[in-house]
């Protein structure tokens, strides 16, 4: 079974407005309500390429519940904490010339509900997916990846982490099947500027020396990298389209890169699903659909590198 995990969900109330100007009232011409957290996009793209899942994470309130209700909508299994205080946040994202994002700080996990998620972590089983995406809300530890990748060491669980900084180098020492920096991410991660192809390959390749069994970078327009736990690096060139959504794309690629794997344990296959997948949600008004995907897929292609 594959299961994701989303600490601090939201619901997204995007607005698109013409030619935004600040300190005025502006007036949208669209809204939309969907629900945010970057472990129920993983798990919404999972679904949609026919894999299984269970989502895992914390609700609270009257925002939580329409939460709920709208990823009950998307097929996947649910096994949501909820909060008996708080309600979940609401972020503002505008789209205007310019994309504008306002993002709420959500509400206090207590130690109880904490151990109430962390128990239901305990049933996961050897050959389990574990996928550890987005930020830690204040309330939590800081280390909570690393506490939560500690406890399910025995159990040979295949752990996804797409994290930046610090929650991404803290947890390198426990060998995440899998992590996801894009390039300015690397840049940030080893504090320097990377200006060509070969220095991405060279600081990857620090990354799966520091205990990452896979390193799949992210480069947008440019297409990705993965250095792989094979030996081998991979390079997938990006499909041509007009970017439309920005949100998602790199959760979208995490799931394509899982159902990719799954297939056949190729991470030619990987790679190529997972570019297709992020390339078709940012071509799309919100995650992409299967139809999309499939478009994508035919026209991209992967090349071994080393």
């Amino acid at each position: 079974m594959i299961y994701t995990v989303t600490f601090n969900p939201s619901l997204d109330y995007v607005m698109k407005v013409k030619d935004f100007e600040e300190g005025k009232t502006n007036r949208s011409y669209q809204e939309t309500i969907y629900p945010g957290g970057k472990g129920f996009n993983v798990s919404t793209i999972l679904q949609c390429l026919g894999l299984e899942n269970t989502a895992l994470g914390f609700i609270a309130g009257f925002t939580g519940k329409e939460i709920e209700d709208q990823l009950k909508k998307r097929g996947f299994n649910l096994d949501l904490c909820v909060l008996d205080e708080g309600i979940s946040r609401i972020n503002v994202k505008m789209k205007s010339t310019k994309e504008t994002e306002i993002n709420g700080n959500g509400p206090n996990i207590n130690n109880i509900k904490l151990d109430e998620l962390l128990s239901k972590l305990d049933y996961l089983n050897s050959g389990d997916i574990l996928i550890l995406a987005g930020s830690i809300p204040s309330s939590l530890p800081d280390n909570i990846y690393e506490i939560i990748m500690k406890r399910l060491i025995l159990k040979k669980i295949k752990v996804i982490v797409d994290a930046t900084g610090e929650l991404l180098l803290n947890v390198l020492s426990y060998r995440p099947f899998l992590i996801k920096p894009n390039h300015h991410e690397l840049e940030e991660l080893f504090k320097t500027k990377i200006n060509n192809q070969e220095e991405i390959i060279f600081y990857a390749k620090k990354l799966r020396e520091q205990g990452a069994i896979n390193v799949l970078v992210s480069l947008g327009k440019d297409g990705a990298l993965l250095i792989s736990e094979d030996d081998h690096v991979y390079f997938c060139n990006s499909a041509k389209g007009e970017l439309i959504n920005s949100v998602g794309s790199g959760d979208s690629m995490v799931a394509g890169f899982i159902a990719g794997y799954l297939k056949n344990k190729s991470y030619q296959e990987a790679i190529h699903l997972g570019s297709a997948c992020g390339g078709a949600t940012a071509f799309s008004d919100d995650l992409a659909k299967k139809e999309m995907i499939d478009k994508v897929y035919q026209q991209i292609n992967v090349e071994v590198i080393e």
